[in-house]
């Protein structure tokens, strides 16, 4: 006896007469949908027996309910708070996260893009950050996935990014206005700029230009990688061969908790002698001492956008790939006198 056809997203949107998009934003539970349009939707979700990303239904489909997060690493606060905010993301949509680390290699993020040569997930979140555009447009697998960051622009694929021109701009912005003029950038890596790091600096050149500032490239200061010791040794150099610099915008908070640890050894007073601003707000820019400034990254949101797209391609979604952007905000606290 042949098995029911489970109801798709396509045959609710044709009996209740809208588009798939309709019921897709109704079952994802988005807010701009009129009460009276949520509600007929809901009647033939009910009445069709429709099951989004239910067990049941993955069961019925031979779908596996199993998604693939490939991140860089999971150790770094951000990757970690923005990890276990997609796992809970997944988790309300009846998916589980199968977690696979990187490490940031272009090989390594290259075999993330072709599937890892497995074929037991339904989809793959993929955070890349080195590995080139035209390879990540070239991908074979064709798993349903979902780009989170700054990478990826122009490849056929949802995505959820971050405008980090847009957070360079901010972070250098405030520390303008809180009269600094000798404002070193942190993070300038040594390899060639990642989509992120090109954003970030010419956020940062951007907010100097309009202020009319000029640029000192002695002050954009190159570190290996983003982490805490970096930071330490990059601030001990600038300030052995800048005395005069009054404030550091670090390229993200683990950068700026090394280069407030330096300050601090040097003998320099934050936020009096030299403010600083970091970007993630991870946990411990709330608590450190002082507590550091920085441009807030919306993990939630992100993660939320990026678990709906995707269910979207699961449940059938035939239309052109959408990117969305994660919400930002300066957080102002006492590394630059807030």
């Amino acid at each position: 006896m042949p098995a029911t056809r489970a109801t798709t997203l396509k045959d609710v949107a044709a009996a209740a007469g809208v588009s798939i998009k309709t019921v897709s934003n109704v079952v994802n539970d988005h807010p701009h949908v009129r009460p009276e349009m949520r509600e007929r939707v809901r009647a033939f979700i009910e009445q069709l027996d429709y099951r989004p990303n239910g067990m049941g239904r993955q069961l019925r489909q031979g779908r596996s309910g199993l998604v693939a997060l490939a991140v860089p690493n999971v150790i770094s606060p951000y990757y970690g708070e923005l990890t276990s905010a997609l796992v809970t993301a997944a988790r309300r949509r009846g998916l589980t996260l199968l977690v696979e680390q990187t490490d940031a290699d272009p090989e390594r993020e290259r075999e993330a893009a072709d599937g890892f040569g497995v074929r037991m997930v339904d989809g793959l979140v993929f955070v890349p950050l080195n590995i080139p555009t035209d390879v990540l447009g070239r991908r074979r697998d064709t798993t349903p996935a979902v780009l989170i960051g700054e990478n990826g622009e122009g490849v056929d694929l949802d995505r959820v990014t971050i405008d980090s021109v847009a957070v360079g701009d901010l972070a250098t912005t405030h520390l303008l206005e809180r009269g600094r003029r000798r404002i070193a950038f942190l993070g300038d890596k040594d390899a060639e700029r990642s989509p992120v790091l090109a954003q970030r600096v010419e956020g940062y050149r951007r907010a100097l230009r309009r202020a009319r500032v000029r640029l000192d490239r002695e002050l954009m200061r190159p570190t290996p990688e983003w982490e805490r010791r970096h930071g330490y040794d990059a601030t001990t150099a600038l300030l052995a061969e800048h005395p005069d610099v009054d404030a550091v915008f670090a390229a993200n908070d683990l950068l700026a908790f090394g280069a407030m640890h330096a300050l601090r050894r040097l003998g320099r007073r934050v936020p009096e002698d030299v403010a600083v601003i970091g970007v993630d707000d991870v946990e411990e820019s709330r608590y450190c001492a002082p507590t550091l400034s920085t441009v807030a990254i919306d993990r939630t949101s992100a993660a939320e956008q990026a678990l709906a797209l995707l269910a979207e391609r699961l449940d059938g979604l035939d239309a052109a790939p959408r990117t969305l952007t994660a919400e930002h905000r300066l957080v102002v606290r006492e590394s630059t006198g807030g």
